[in-house]
């Protein structure tokens, strides 16, 4: 029993150490842009990771999580602060009944289909959901999102479903030998955000570009990500 104490409590110390680091990196980088930190948002991407130790982020000021899986976060909700939180991992038609409305926001919009049901869900608890498109901006197979040939297209097709509100854009791009490659699809990204963004179209708010997690967040910021989802930096590696 003393020897779990001892570890719980250095991971919670570990946590805020690496909070401290991530802010000032995030700060840097905000800053290398022509940004003010407060411009760029931290989630705390809690996959794998118990309650205590995302309360305990909380208490360090993380006000923003992201959930992978919908059975996962359901079973963690009933034990957590109050804090937004935001799905990110890829969502299958069938647990939308069960996501919408427990979180504020969906991240991982893939498709017409997936929006449609959201809305429909939406609209049947009396409710609009935020959402995001996510892109496969490296084309990958292994992969979801929409297919960049066909993005703004489809973006456009989701700003006119009632019940969802498109907020902007999300991606995962290729995993790169470099920062410079990892550069090439943020700013690749933020084109396209650009783009969409500029169109104002009807039904949407768009202001959010959330692009680089632990390994890339500082070049996503360099290239113009305004939210970074950074999970194993913050709790250490995941344990599955």
């Amino acid at each position: 029993m003393t020897e779990k104490q001892s570890v719980d409590i250095q991971r919670f110390a570990d946590i805020e150490y690496n909070l401290s680091v991530i802010r000032e990196r995030i700060a840097k980088a905000a800053e290398l842009s022509g940004r003010a930190a407060g411009e760029v948002t931290l989630m705390a991407v809690t996959k794998t990771v118990e309650p205590e130790y995302i309360n305990y982020a909380i208490d360090c000021g993380i006000d923003l999580i992201g959930e992978n899986k919908v059975q996962e976060y359901l079973g963690k909700k009933p034990y957590l602060r109050e804090c937004e939180a935001h799905l990110i991992g890829h969502l299958q038609t069938n647990k939308v009944r069960q996501i919408v409305g427990e979180v504020s926001m969906i991240q991982s919009v893939d498709s017409v289909r997936l929006a449609n049901e959201i809305a429909k869900r939406s609209l049947a608890s009396g409710i609009t959901t935020d959402i995001l498109a996510e892109i496969n901006v490296g084309g990958e197979d292994s992969k979801s999102g929409i297919e960049w040939d066909v993005a703004e297209e489809t973006v456009a097709q989701l700003a006119e479903i009632e019940g969802i509100k498109l907020r902007g854009l999300m991606a995962i791009p290729p995993v790169c030998e470099n920062s410079d490659e990892a550069r090439m699809f943020f700013s690749k990204m933020r084109r396209l955000f650009v783009d969409i963004r500029d169109k104002k179209l009807d039904n949407t708010d768009i202001s959010i570009l959330s692009m680089g997690m632990s390994s890339d967040y500082y070049e996503a910021i360099l290239e113009g990500s305004t939210l970074v989802r950074v999970g194993s930096s913050i709790f250490g590696r995941r344990i599955y």
